[in-house]
């Protein structure tokens, strides 16, 4: 973990709702894809977990939803500086993913899959990205994933683009040897269901400290309690056990 100080060099909306932003700085406490960083706002007293898009040299690009006030105060941010805390989270494995890994990102669970999907070609594996929205105007980086050279599949709920219905009505359709995954618990859960194979899942939970201090993210497994922000926030499947 490294707490260091980020220019802001780009802050631009992708839809209505979600912003990307580009942030220079030192980037070398980032090296797995999944893993996280905690931005320090003025005014607020905890930091805003937000998952790592992707790192260039020491550029890194996240992106985030506004839905509070710490995301909005961020929107509004053109220039200056953030404090950033880096490496945090454990981030994805790839080692595990075999021939043809299947990436499933729903909503702003879709950024972390973008620099998973980078290492994961580079690693020589054919990419099958599955993205889920609600409707076609909250679509984004579509075209991100294609550049790269991912078979990409998009649903949305209203059938307005692409498939019509969930990330796993797509998920189906295709082949794949292993998958990785970030979004909702209620799609989550349903993936841990639909899946054929081994995966690992990126959890989304309230955090306090974002380091494994405070102990208020823990959440039980059957090897005992893990914190989503130090031990995880990505587990594999067959150590998750869901609530009902």
């Amino acid at each position: 973990m490294k707490q260091s100080l980020f220019e802001i060099i780009e802050n631009i909306p992708l839809t209505a709702d979600v912003m990307k932003m580009r942030l220079k700085g030192d980037t070398s406490e980032i090296t797995a894809p999944g893993t996280f960083v905690n931005v320090k706002l003025d005014g607020l007293f905890l930091r805003r977990p937000i998952s790592v898009c992707d790192v260039e040299g020491d550029v890194l690009t996240i992106i985030y939803k506004v839905v509070g006030r710490g995301t909005e105060q961020m929107r509004e941010m053109q220039n200056g500086t953030l404090d950033v805390l880096t490496g945090l989270g454990n981030g994805y494995d790839t080692s595990k993913s075999g021939a043809s890994p299947l990436l499933l990102g729903g909503g702003v669970g879709v950024p972390p899959m973008y620099m998973l999907a980078k290492r994961l070609i580079a690693e020589g594996k054919k990419v099958s990205v599955i993205l889920g929205f609600n409707k076609e105007s909250e679509i984004f980086c579509e075209d991100d994933f294609k550049a790269l050279g991912c078979d990409v599949t998009v649903t949305t709920v209203d059938g307005s683009y692409g498939v019509k219905g969930f990330v796993t009505d797509a998920m189906k359709n295709i082949d794949y040897t292993y998958f990785y995954t970030c979004g909702p618990e209620p799609m989550l859960k349903a993936i841990y269901k639909a899946s054929a194979t081994s995966g690992q899942f990126s959890f989304e939970e309230r955090m306090g400290c974002g380091f494994g201090a405070c102990m208020g993210c823990s959440c039980k497994t059957v090897t005992g309690y893990k914190r989503i922000c130090k031990d995880g926030p990505v587990l594999e499947k067959e150590e998750i056990l869901w609530e009902n």
